[in-house]
C-alpha cells in the first residue's frame, strides 16, 4: 500500500493528478493527500508516514530547491512535477526518482509509479551526492567519497572513504535506484562502489582498497569476478 503526498498550488493540476494516480494505482493506494504550500508539506512530513513525495519546484514563485533537499533525505522517495524542464538535471543529481515535465500525461505517470514499483530500477541521472539529517542540518555526501552501503533496518549507513560512517533514512531498497552505475548491491545487506573493491575471494568475500573485507552473495559471485578480471 503506497502513501503519496503531492505539493501542488495549483488546484486544477493537484486534483487532476490525484485522480489519475488513483485510477493508475488502484487498491494499490493507500491515501493521497495534497499540501498547496510548502510550509504545509512540511508540516505534513513530520507528522505522517509517506511513501512518495510528487512535488512542484515552484509554488506560489518560491523555489523548491530547499524543500527538495530536505525530501531527498527522508525516507521517501521524491517526483517532481515541472513545468521548468531545465532544472531536471539539478533535479536528478539532488537524488529525485523521475522528474515529469508539465504538461504530462497519465502514461507518463504510469511510468513513474513503474519505476518506483521496480526492485531492478536504476535511474540514467544518477546522483552526485546523497543528502542526510545531522544535527538538525543537512549535509550532501558526494557519492565519489562512498565506499560502500551497510543496510540498517529502513535506513542505511554510509561508509566513506575518510572513515566516518554517516547514517541515511531511505532503506537500501531505495537508494540503490539512485545511485551511479559503480555502485553495486553484491548482497542482501550491501552496496559497494565497485572502483574500490581490489579482489575477490572464493570465500565469497570481497576486499576494498582500504582493506575492509565484505560479504557478497554466491549468485553475485561469478559476475563480480567476471566483471574484475
Amino acid at each position: 500500500m503506497i502513501r503519496i503526498l503531492v505539493v501542488e498550488d495549483e488546484d486544477l493540476i493537484a486534483q487532476r493528478v490525484k485522480r489519475l494516480t488513483q485510477e493508475i494505482l488502484g487498491n494499490q493506494l493507500h491515501h493521497l493527500a495534497v499540501c498547496p504550500t510548502f510550509e504545509s508539506a512540511q508540516a505534513y512530513i513530520l507528522e505522517h508516514p509517506i511513501d512518495v513525495v510528487m512535488l512542484d519546484l515552484n509554488l506560489n514563485g518560491k523555489d523548491g530547491f530547499q524543500l527538495l533537499e530536505q525530501s531527498v533525505a527522508q525516507s521517501f522517495q521524491t517526483i517532481i512535477l515541472s513545468a521548468y524542464p531545465d532544472k531536471a538535471i539539478m533535479a536528478y543529481e539532488y537524488g529525485v526518482l523521475d522528474f515529469i515535465s508539465k504538461p504530462f500525461n497519465k502514461t507518463r505517470l504510469q511510468k513513474a509509479f513503474d519505476r518506483y514499483q521496480n526492485q531492478d530500477y536504476r535511474s540514467e541521472y544518477p546522483v552526485k551526492y546523497l543528502a542526510i539529517k545531522k544535527k538538525q542540518k543537512l549535509q550532501m555526501i558526494a557519492t565519489t567519497d562512498i565506499m560502500y552501503i551497510r543496510g540498517a533496518g529502513n535506513h542505511a549507513e554510509l561508509y566513506l572513504q575518510s572513515g566516518q560512517v554517516e547514517l541515511h533514512d531511505k532503506s537500501l531498497q531505495h537508494i540503490v535506484k539512485l545511485l551511479p552505475s559503480n555502485f553495486r548491491r553484491v548482497h542482501k545487506s550491501y552496496i559497494v562502489n565497485m572502483q574500490l573493491v581490489v579482489s575477490i575471494a572464493n570465500n565469497y568475500e570481497i576486499t576494498l582498497q582500504n582493506g575492509h573485507c565484505l560479504p557478497i552473495s554466491r549468485t553475485q559471485y561469478k559476475q563480480l569476478k567476471d566483471l574484475l578480471s
